[in-house]
């Protein structure tokens, strides 16, 4: 067992402290966000379903919260047994882990239509880079489920309730998705701020190496945990395919911005890797059209007293959608995200992603296959490029 996990297994076992519930219906009182997931519609619910979901946190701290989301659900969603728990392997838990969650003092909770609600804190300390396991049951599930299909973690299902038990035998079905969480939180040390990464397939980590936790917000992470920096907290806010200006795959950035990431406890500052899918699709997009939905998007972060911090759009020579109009769209794009001083930060992934030989195309060393998404190499040098004070967001 490693260390951290040792940490968290006593202090999930022990509950060091007495907290009166809070009401489920509350925003967190206080917190920082130490796991996010993008909310998007996936499949059709199931009654009587199980899902044991793996998530790796951030920051540490203690009195774990996390939120369940209906989002995108068409009728309320009843959760009548939530537990929290740390992996060992595969879908087993750490033994003396797993423990029950609580929502407003009650063991079960219903989620109305387009809504979330959180869990009451569960006492305990919780370890930076732990794999925390949450396993929810819902009797009633039907309709549009609300989750995150690409997580790049393996999850687990199963049929009936199994929440309470630290063995895996019965959650022997493999997913690749969470189902219904959005956000896990803690009481961090104070002054302690989070970033939330807003973006798509490469944010959401395609390409990067499944269970290994290689997104370049992960790798971000470890950074932020090893600094004297003050933003210890990370949420990655990717959706496979998302676009600024337009719905597609998920929500646009413009329309899930309040939920997805100005709503997390504890954010100080947001940070936007998005535009590829919207300049690739060849839909009519113009580099104004994008600089009008970066500037509605500062004007937002800004209004929520939050800082902005800008990457510039990665090269995809080589991608079936690339052409000369896309690329000429994109060079326009990057010039203004380098040089209007619009935005609190500039970190420049195309300069760190592109190769010296091509500007248009990936370096080949970072390519994960496709021209367009970075293999694990490319995800940490994005994160080694970020400028850590730019997090800081000190404010005026």
């Amino acid at each position: 067992m490693t260390r951290a996990r040792r940490l968290l297994a006593a202090g999930l076992t022990v509950a060091a402290l007495q907290i009166t519930p809070a009401s489920a219906a509350d925003g967190p009182p206080y917190g920082v966000v130490t796991w996010g997931a993008s909310a998007d519609r996936m499949g059709e619910g199931v009654a009587d379903r199980g899902y044991r979901m793996v998530v790796h946190t951030s920051v540490a701290g203690r009195d774990l919260r996390i939120r369940l989301s209906n989002a995108f659900g068409d009728r309320p969603v009843t959760f009548d047994s939530v537990y929290a728990g740390i992996q060992q392997k595969g879908p087993e838990l750490v033994r003396g882990s797993n423990r029950r969650l609580a929502f407003g003092g009650a063991d079960s909770v219903t989620v109305p239509v387009g809504a979330t609600v959180y869990s009451d804190p569960l006492p305990g300390k919780l370890a930076a880079g732990t794999d925390l396991v949450v396993s929810v049951h819902s009797p009633d599930a039907a309709g549009p489920v609300t989750g995150h299909w690409m997580a790049m973690q393996t999850s687990y299902l199963t049929e009936g309730d199994h929440t309470a038990e630290e063995s895996g035998a019965r959650w022997a079905a493999p997913i690749g998705s969470w189902a219904y969480l959005d956000s896990v939180s803690v009481r961090a040390a104070p002054d302690t701020g989070a970033v939330v990464a807003l973006g798509d397939s490469i944010t959401d980590g395609w390409q990067s190496t499944t269970d290994l936790n290689r997104r370049w917000p992960d790798y971000l992470a470890r950074r932020l945990q090893k600094t004297r920096t003050t933003v210890k907290g990370v949420a990655n806010e990717g959706i496979s395919g998302n676009r600024v200006l337009t719905d597609g795959p998920g929500q646009s950035a413009l329309n899930r911005l309040d939920r997805d990431v100005l709503s997390q406890p504890g954010v100080r500052t947001v940070f936007l890797l998005e535009g590829v899918n919207d300049i690739k699709s060849h839909t009519g997009v113009t580099a104004q059209h994008m600089i009008d939905g970066y500037r509605e998007i500062a004007d937002r972060v800004h209004a929520a007293g939050k800082c902005l911090v800008v990457s510039t759009v990665g090269p995809f020579k080589g991608w079936s959608e690339w052409d000369p109009a896309a690329e000429s769209v994109r060079q326009e794009v990057n010039r203004f995200i380098r040089d209007s001083g619009e935005f609190d930060a500039v970190t420049d992934f195309d300069r760190i992603l592109r190769s010296p030989y091509d500007p248009e195309r990936m370096l080949p060393f970072f390519d994960g296959g496709d021209h367009i998404h970075p293999n694990d190499k490319g995800m940490q040098a994005m994160a080694d490029a970020v400028d850590l004070d730019s997090l800081e967001c000190a404010g005026d």
